[in-house]
């Protein structure tokens, strides 16, 4: 009586049946909130401190702090289980306790039935959406930089050895859109100001019959002209039969290049410590290096990272419509039956990664199909139950 007391305070101008069910789908949903995220917790990174604080002599507070910052992470995974675990529970006591069958003697359709269980599903999509969007990221790069500084592991933010970057343009030939090379970029040393030992292959204006090749001892960016500076070099001027046509060594030669020589040497990023609009972005730098397959790797993980809030949907339709069919399960089989359920799930997930990766299938393919035949398989489910 209280909770539906509460209910009311919290879901005004909803109908009875709907508090009611909300009600009940509530409580199942937060234990597996804290169930899943115990597990995932275990699994995702507290075997690893529990290691460093025993090999490496890591500080219990320290390892305590970046538990915390991770445990965003772990609560948005553990929503679309929670989901699923809640609706099975929820849904499977309406059918044992023969509350099911007084719903339907009332008149009140499967589709009914299940529709607080739809509201409350889309309700956590948004908020796995924020958390993933505004939360996750700063705290993971936090968690991150924590543990580094933790264990003196500092890293510099960019490369410092054999730098190699190639940049390519985007041309027509025969009505078709091609990738060409246009600059490509070496150096031996980066120490964050100073780059030496250069060599530099400059094929920008190569539709005039011009190419360059450029080596030099040092080069350091002018931040106010925006331009390189290279220091005791040589530039050969390449003919378009392939020959030399002339060259000349320079103790001091500007150069405009597309690139500061952070963007140059900066270290690969992980998706999964930004946001969708900083994966967006990151996107758009690593085309310019022409690099195919992380240019579709990156694809695919920006696919995902938009498709997974649905997540939560595609297991609350599931759940409710596996719940609702004429059967008897307590909570332990309610509880196997979601794990085995999400592990075939996420199964499905990471085989069409891979496609993807692969290019099998479209990164588009690759982030939502997992969704869509989860969908399917719950329409299907709800379908055969209201018959």
């Amino acid at each position: 009586m209280r909770n539906f007391s509460l209910s009311r305070v919290l879901l005004p101008g909803v109908s009875v049946l709907d508090r009611y069910i909300f009600t009940q789908l509530l409580l199942p949903f937060l234990f597996g909130v804290g169930a899943f995220s115990s597990i995932v917790l275990a699994i995702g990174g507290l075997f690893d401190l529990v290691r460093k604080i025993a090999e490496v002599g890591l500080p219990i507070t320290v390892a305590i702090e970046v538990m915390a910052l991770k445990m965003p992470l772990f609560v948005v995974y553990s929503f679309p289980m929670s989901l699923l675990l809640a609706g099975m529970m929820t849904y499977g006591r309406f059918s044992a306790d023969s509350e099911m069958i007084a719903f339907r003697s009332c008149g009140l359709s499967v589709y009914r039935l299940i529709l607080p269980a739809v509201v409350l599903s889309v309700i956590v999509t948004g908020i796995t959406f924020v958390f993933s969007e505004s939360i996750v990221p700063i705290a993971n790069q936090k968690a991150a930089t924590t543990l580094s500084q933790a264990l003196k592991e500092d890293k510099p933010t960019f490369n410092t050895d054999n730098i190699v970057r190639p940049i390519f343009k985007e041309v027509d030939r025969d009505g078709k859109k091609e990738q060409v090379l246009e600059w490509l970029f070496y150096a031996e040393k980066f120490d964050g100001k100073t780059m030496t030992g250069l060599t530099i292959i400059d094929r920008s204006q190569q539709d005039k019959g011009l190419s360059k090749i450029i080596n030099a001892q040092s080069a350091v960016l002018d931040p106010i002209k925006n331009t390189w500076d290279f220091y005791n070099g040589t530039v050969y001027l390449i003919s378009p039969n392939a020959s030399v046509s002339n060259f000349f060594n320079f103790k001091r030669q500007g150069l405009q290049l597309p690139s500061s020589p952070l963007d140059f040497a900066a270290v690969d990023k992980n998706p999964e410590d930004m946001s969708i609009g900083e994966a967006m972005n990151y996107a758009d730098e690593i085309k310019l290096s022409g690099d195919r397959k992380k240019i579709v790797s990156l694809a695919v993980k920006i696919q995902s990272k938009l498709a997974f809030p649905f997540v939560c949907l595609v297991f609350g339709l599931m759940g409710s419509a596996m719940g609702i069919r004429p059967q008897r399960t307590g909570k332990a089989t309610s509880f196997g039956v979601s794990v085995l359920l999400i592990f075939g799930y996420y199964l499905l997930m990471f085989v069409c990664a891979a496609f993807g990766q692969a290019e099998i299938i479209s990164p588009f393919l690759a982030g939502w199909l997992p969704n869509f035949i989860g969908v399917a398989i719950g329409g299907w489910l709800v379908a055969q139950a209201a018959k």
